[in-house]
């Protein structure tokens, strides 16, 4: 006796969507995520979980928990490597390393000649040197355009 073959049809998500009477509806949410996350897409983000919690910092405030010292700034050398959070360091991310905040810890990083900031992410810890605060990746040393001269003082505020 011959068997005989029947063909089955996969149908996609898309096409089961569109057959529903509510699919015109779809969209909708859809379009609302891509605007909360446009502005972070369109400004080059990778992160969008600062959102206003980073707009909402004073840029002339020192808080309780502040703290000002010396930054420097790591890249080449390291880029690739092992962090103390267990991530592969990207010198052209905006991370940090520090002593004793928690792995994780945001921070708006101040520069105290410019005045220009950033927010950077703690991954790591260190610096190893005397007299310094935090360490900044590469990435985040240009921001706040302290490559050049190595060093500069800064204000450090987590958040």
């Amino acid at each position: 006796m011959r068997q005989r073959r029947t063909r089955t049809r996969i149908i996609t998500s898309v096409e089961a969507t569109s057959r529903r009477k509510d699919s015109g509806y779809l969209w909708i949410p859809c379009l609302a995520l891509a605007a909360y996350f446009g502005v972070g897409i369109a400004a080059g983000q990778r992160d969008f979980s600062l959102g206003s919690r980073a707009a909402a910092l004073p840029e002339d405030r020192i808080s309780d928990d502040a703290s000002l010292g010396k930054a420097s700034w790591y890249g080449p050398g390291f880029h690739g490597n092992l962090t103390a959070s267990g991530e592969t360091y990207d010198m052209n991310e905006l991370t940090a390393a520090h002593r004793t905040l928690p792995l994780g810890t945001r921070v708006l990083v101040r520069n105290q000649d410019n005045g220009r900031s950033v927010v950077v992410r703690i991954n790591d810890r260190g610096p190893f040197v005397d007299n310094r605060e935090i360490d900044l990746s590469y990435a985040a040393a240009q921001q706040i355009d302290m490559v050049n001269p190595g060093l500069a003082s800064v204000e450090v505020v987590p958040f």
